[in-house]
């Protein structure tokens, strides 16, 4: 007969064991959040989601010799949803802050972006950053444009949304004066709708990188690496192309 105490032992032991065991039945896959509302990064397509940031993890995935299995979250989730370990990385255009690296690791910074200006082709009333000032100013809730806005331009009236189309929305219908996001999405939109424009000037420079949880500091590594070979081998190139680079006139 095993002891109480053994046996209890032994339980615990088990128990010890079992994330062990799930952890290396996992490891060649990668859990990938992201929210496919931001062309040209990551949208849906035919009912496909596709876009640079999906077709660059899905790269970094085959490198790396990993399958990804891609969960579908809105933007303010993201962070909160690696902390408390529902997937192990995100991938959504997310700009590197000093406040989010608090909570999670990032990558190597993988494109250089930006805050921008989008407004009616026909505001002549917002000219730069400044002119903000009184305006209503559309922002996605939980992404940088929006702590950006408290912090610099605090005397704007922020209309915060959900999602990346309900921003652009509110400019179109002239509910809001202006929205802020990311340049290449404020772009990829613009250049989609005639009566819309995007500011020279930009808010601000920023940089993207994915997000990973902080209890996969290898995975992070093994991120890293796979990025500079894709840069090193011309794939990623390819990528930027495709989805990044205007057509030449």
């Amino acid at each position: 007969m095993i002891h109480r105490r053994h046996f209890i032992s032994l339980l615990a032991a088990i128990g010890l064991a079992l994330p062990v065991l799930a952890s290396a039945q996992t490891t060649n896959v990668i859990r990938v959040a992201t929210d496919a509302t931001f062309p040209p990064f990551e949208f849906f397509k035919d009912g496909k989601r596709t876009g640079f940031d999906i077709e660059l993890i899905e790269l970094l995935g085959k490198t790396m010799g990993k399958k990804v299995e891609w969960t579908d979250i809105d933007f303010k989730g993201l962070i909160p949803g690696l902390v408390s370990r529902r997937f192990d990385v995100a991938s959504s255009a997310i700009y590197i802050t000093e406040e989010r690296r608090r909570v999670v690791n990032f990558t190597d910074p993988y494109y250089p972006g930006g805050l921008v200006i989008l407004t009616k082709a026909s505001n002549t009333t917002i000219k730069q950053p400044s002119d903000l000032v009184g305006k209503k100013v559309s922002v996605q809730v939980g992404t940088k444009s929006a702590n950006y806005l408290k912090e610099f331009y605090p005397q704007a009236e922020r209309i915060e949304v959900e999602k990346n189309q309900e921003m652009f929305n509110l400019v179109e219908i002239g509910r809001a004066d202006a929205a802020v996001t990311g340049k290449p999405a404020a772009i990829e939109y613009a250049k989609n709708r005639p009566g819309m424009k995007v500011l020279d000037k930009q808010v601000s420079i920023e940089l993207y990188g994915y997000a990973v949880r902080k209890d996969l500091p290898q995975l992070t590594e093994e991120m890293n690496a796979a990025l500079k070979k894709v840069k090193l081998d011309g794939s990623y190139d390819k990528l930027v192309q495709k989805w990044l680079t205007p057509p030449a006139k």
